[in-house]
């Protein structure tokens, strides 16, 4: 394993944006694609709460936590990129957050 690791936390929502249920079969699916490129993969099923504003509306989501710690190359980056545009358009999104930063394992 490379020495120079990243971290992607992406908070995947477990409502649409009007407020029905995403199913838990989607979630799975997500989390599976994941493990099917990396081979690994976290998930925090405890909801995160997120309160934002868009186009003069309030929205109030919920949202698990998957964590994924991967060799960071460009190659990585990008799938992880594609995997949130993806998912974005899956979910029925205006946004999905993720974020990445390198991380030291010791």
């Amino acid at each position: 394993m490379s020495n120079k690791l990243r971290r992607f936390e992406v908070l995947l929502p477990t409502q649409f944006n009007d407020g029905r249920d995403i199913p838990e079969e989607s979630i799975a699916d997500a989390i599976d694609e994941i493990i099917g490129q990396f081979g690994t993969v976290s998930f925090q099923r405890a909801a995160v709460e997120g309160y934002w504003q868009h186009g003069g509306k309030l929205y109030r989501d919920t949202h698990g936590l998957i964590v994924v710690d991967v060799p960071d190359t460009a190659k990585n980056r990008k799938w992880m990129k594609a995997f949130k545009a993806r998912w974005k358009e899956r979910l029925e999104q205006l946004e999905i957050w993720m974020v990445s930063h390198v991380i030291d394992i010791e």
